[in-house]
């Protein structure tokens, strides 16, 4: 375990957890949720669906296995913070790159770590996600709190276009490439994704299946995507809310 600058995490309930930062300082607010995969928190991090929220691993030690080239789900860390009980220093893997501790500060994400993430676990999985807030800046919670129950939180927000793609692309050689149209106009399977945080692995898997892919933003016009001619329109997932995208509705 590293032995970082102190840091809190304060939930609206008044809940405190207190560890250590094990990358970036600072304060950040978000919503506080939990995940229990064993591996995958390079995706997690990356992955839009997280944008705004505060992420902790059940699993106990996180770190092993670095970070690599291949496994991001979107461009960048989408997570407002990570929370992890053990963070591993050194990691052992031939694909990897960069620590994730290098990884999270290039983005300039706090980490922290030493935190009793069952009991954090257990405590949104009865009260359920809440609001909250990381800080290595003060220990006066009371001020931590006010902070947090300021803060708006994730319902009644449109956040999609925060995490969308602002300009419309294509896939090609693992990597989006700019374009508004069809690389092959005569290719039989074309799908436009309307990208509401759409993950890169979904426009993977939809390239495997045989599928030509032009992901568009959500609020894109139906007339502009139906002047493509798509065989399919794929609709992503997406972060926070989705009541607030009527854009998304109107569309279909």
């Amino acid at each position: 375990m590293a032995s970082g600058r102190r840091a809190l995490l304060v939930l609206e309930d008044g809940r405190v957890f207190k560890g250590q930062a094990f990358a970036s300082q600072g304060e950040t607010l978000g919503e506080v949720v939990f995940n229990t995969s064993m591996t995958g928190y390079q995706e997690a991090l990356t992955d839009p669906s997280y944008h705004e929220q505060i992420l902790t691993m059940t699993y106990p030690l996180i770190g092993t296995y670095g970070i690599n080239d291949e496994d991001n789900e979107s461009s960048r860390v989408q997570v407002a913070g990570f929370v992890v009980k053990e963070y591993q220093s050194v990691p052992s893997n031939w694909r990897s790159k960069k620590t994730l501790r290098t990884f999270l500060e290039e983005h300039g994400v706090i980490g922290i770590e030493g935190i009793d993430t069952r009991a954090l676990t257990r405590h949104i999985r009865l009260a359920g996600a809440m609001k909250g807030i990381i800080s290595t800046e003060t220990d006066n919670v009371a001020e931590l709190l006010e902070k947090v129950r300021e803060y708006p939180g994730l319902v009644g927000r449109d956040i999609t276009k925060k995490v969308a793609c602002q300009n419309p692309y294509v896939w090609q050689d693992d990597s989006p490439v700019p374009s508004n149209q069809w690389q092959d106009p005569n290719h039989p399977y074309k799908v436009v994704a309307l990208d509401f945080g759409i993950k890169y692995n979904i426009i993977r898997e939809l390239t495997k299946a045989g599928c030509q892919v032009l992901v568009m933003p959500g609020s894109t016009p139906a007339s502009d995507i139906l002047a493509l001619q798509p065989d399919g329109v794929f609709l992503s997932n997406g972060p926070g809310d989705p009541a607030p995208v009527t854009y998304g509705i109107s569309v279909v």
